[in-house]
Formats: C-alpha cells, sequence, structure tokens
C-alpha cells in the first residue's frame, strides 16, 4: 500500500525532470559552479516576482535570517520580537547575532504574531533596546503587514520578514517580503519554492541593505580578495539555482494547486470535530502546511498513520521550552499560554502540488471515520 507523506519533493523534482536535469547539466558543462549566471538570474527573476528591487542569494534560509539581521544593523544586545511558534531557525539566527530574543504569543486561529501581545511587550519591556521584529508567516498564511509597519514606525524598529514557508503568500495584493526592510527566505526541499538541497534568499528595496547583505554572505567584499567589512561565505550555489529557475516558473500554478487541495480538505471536513485553518482578510494563504487542531491530536495521528498516511508536527516544542534556549530567550508580555497550547493539538496533514484528488480524499474518508 502506497504511504502518503506529509510533504514529497521528490515528486515535485520528478514532475518537472526533464527541464532540472536540462539545467543541472547546462551548469556542470558551463565550469562556473560559484555565483554564476544562474544565481545572477534567479535573484533577478525572483525579486521580481516577490516585488522588491534586489536578491541576495544564500546558503540557507537560516543564513538568510542572519544576514538579514547583520544587514539591518542589529547586533550585541539589541532585542529582536519574534514568537515561539516557529522552526527553531528564526530565534538561532537572533542569537547568533548576539540579539535577545524576546518571544510573544500567537493567535489561536492563525497561528501568526498576536499584535496586541507585541504591541504590550513594546510598551512594557525595558531590559535592553529593542530594535527590531520578525515577524513569521507560518504555514503560508500572511500576517497583517500595515498593522505591524503602523507599530515598528511608532517604535522606530526594523521589520524584517521571515517567509520561509511563504513563497507568494500575498497580503493586500503584495507578496510577502515585500514590506518589511527586508525578508528572509530558505529553498529547503520541502518549501513551495524548494531547491534540491539547501538554498536561501533575502530580498529587499533598500539599496544600502541589499549592498551590506551581498558584502555580508562573501567575507565582505566589495573587489574580489579584498574584504571592507567582516563577512562570512553563504553562497547561494550556481546548481540550485538552476533548478530554483525551473521551479520558479511553476510556482503560481503550484501554489493555486495547493489552495485547491485546502480548500477540498476545509469543506470535506467542516462537520469534523477539528479546527481547520482560517485565512485572514485581504490575504492569499499558499498553503505550505495544512493545519488542523485537535486536543485528540496523538489519536488522530495514530489512526492516520494505521492507515498509511504519515503526518507532521510542526512544531511539537515551543523554542522557549527547548533545552538548547529556553535561557536564551525572554517571554514577552502575556506569557506564551496559546503557544505552549497548540503544541499539543496542530497536526499537519499531506498536502502538495502532486497529490491527486483520490489521495486526499483518503485522507478525509479516515478522518471521518475517525
Amino acid at each position: 500500500m502506497e504511504t502518503l507523506l506529509p510533504a514529497n519533493p521528490k515528486l515535485g523534482y520528478l514532475a518537472h525532470k526533464k527541464e532540472i536535469d536540462a539545467a543541472i547539466q547546462q551548469v556542470l558543462e558551463s565550469g562556473l559552479y560559484i555565483l554564476g549566471e544562474n544565481v545572477s538570474q534567479f535573484e533577478e527573476q525572483f525579486a521580481s516576482f516577490i516585488g522588491a528591487s534586489s536578491c541576495v542569494g544564500v546558503g540557507n534560509g537560516t543564513d538568510a535570517l542572519i544576514i538579514a539581521l547583520r544587514a539591518c544593523g542589529i547586533g550585541p544586545g539589541d532585542g529582536v520580537i519574534t514568537v515561539s511558534h516557529t522552526a527553531v531557525a528564526t530565534v538561532a539566527a537572533i542569537d547568533v547575532v548576539g540579539a535577545v530574543p524576546i518571544l510573544v504569543d500567537v493567535d489561536p486561529a492563525m497561528f501568526t504574531m498576536d499584535l496586541d501581545k507585541l504591541e504590550q511587550t513594546l510598551k512594557s519591556y525595558k531590559n535592553c533596546k529593542i530594535k527590531a521584529i520578525i515577524p513569521v508567516h507560518i504555514y503560508g498564511q500572511p500576517l497583517d503587514m500595515e498593522s505591524i509597519l503602523e507599530i515598528a514606525g511608532r517604535y522606530d524598529l526594523m521589520v524584517i520578514e521571515d517567509c520561509a514557508q511563504s513563497h507568494g503568500a500575498e497580503f493586500r495584493n503584495r507578496r510577502v517580503g515585500s514590506f518589511g526592510h527586508i525578508g528572509a527566505f530558505s529553498f529547503y526541499p520541502t518549501k513551495n519554492l524548494g531547491a534540491l538541497g539547501d538554498g536561501g534568499a533575502i530580498v529587499t528595496s533598500d539599496p544600502q541593505i541589499a549592498e551590506r547583505a551581498r558584502m555580508l554572505r562573501q567575507y565582505g567584499w566589495k573587489r574580489r580578495y579584498i574584504s571592507d567589512s567582516p563577512g562570512s561565505n553563504t553562497r547561494l550555489d550556481e546548481l540550485q539555482a538552476a533548478i530554483l529557475r525551473v521551479k520558479l516558473r511553476y510556482l503560481n500554478p503550484e501554489n493555486a494547486r495547493r489552495r485547491a487541495l485546502a480548500a477540498i480538505y476545509s469543506h470535506e471536513l467542516e462537520s469534523v470535530e477539528l479546527q481547520v485553518p482560517r485565512e485572514a482578510t485581504d490575504s492569499v494563504h499558499i498553503y505550505h502546511q495544512y493545519v488542523v487542531r485537535t486536543t485528540r491530536r496523538d489519536d488522530l495521528k495514530a489512526r492516520l498513520s494505521s492507515n498509511s498516511i504519515e503526518t507532521a508536527i510542526l512544531y511539537p516544542v515551543a523554542v522557549h521550552d527547548q533545552a538548547g534556549y529556553k535561557s536564551r530567550v525572554v517571554v514577552g508580555s502575556g506569557g506564551l499560554e496559546e503557544t505552549e497550547r497548540i503544541c499539543n493539538e496542530i497536526l499537519s496533514l499531506p498536502i502538495y502540488p502532486e497529490l491527486k484528488d483520490e489521495q486526499i480524499g483518503k485522507v478525509i474518508d479516515v478522518i471521518r471515520t475517525w
């Protein structure tokens, strides 16, 4: 019996195998393997797709956040507000640059940052100077970026969008990543726009931030071998850029297919005693994950697994409760009650563009009998 997976990046490769293989062959034959034509062309194409002036390709999504923070001047002792219900990379990047992660709770329906808790924290926190907000568009659900920008403007904060799960998501007809001072993306293979290995990028319409980011990704160079400032080595691979150029052409229709699958799930599961995803007003959710919520989560997960349907829990332990970070973060005003509750209740069902209607029907039938 075929096992359905939460995500299946192999099918994403097979769907475009001929074009991807040709792109890989072209790179291999070119002899240009680092920061060549494919990287520069992908950067131009992805910036245009997002609606930003510049894109800087880097080695992975975590490095994208680190470069974004450093390019915005965030460093040791600075406060950065984000959420604990996120991939650990969001908090790890803040920690790496020496800043202080200040974590606020999330909305119970959308799973994104609770803006009231954000405001409360900004009003009450006095231990260090808060310099930035990292809103996370988790699961492909866009945040209300106009409200984020209004709050950030009042407190003179940088806005660094964590778009690792939201390639192509929109708020009020603009793509996420184009609102803040800078946006950070991951191209991990399971993402809506996924490479066949690691990859990441930052996007910005601020030319000074873009210049700093380009220097930071390669030893602080403006001229080869001459470091004008400290930097690192985190470059988007030429092979991965070639693959991403192919897959970017199909991102819009593949996101549309995800939205169609999500609509089937939501319609067919409306009578089942679990919480299905909601879409925020004026937003286009691109369903990197289709996340349901139930107090009987572990029982549902086991029932699906016994029927060869695998699921995922993103994320089973909030960052502030993980041993590596619990002593390195600060909890914002109002606590993290909702964050802690949802860790025991959320479950990601299979969703990817190649999922067939009969396969999603099987998932729905098993959940209904459960």
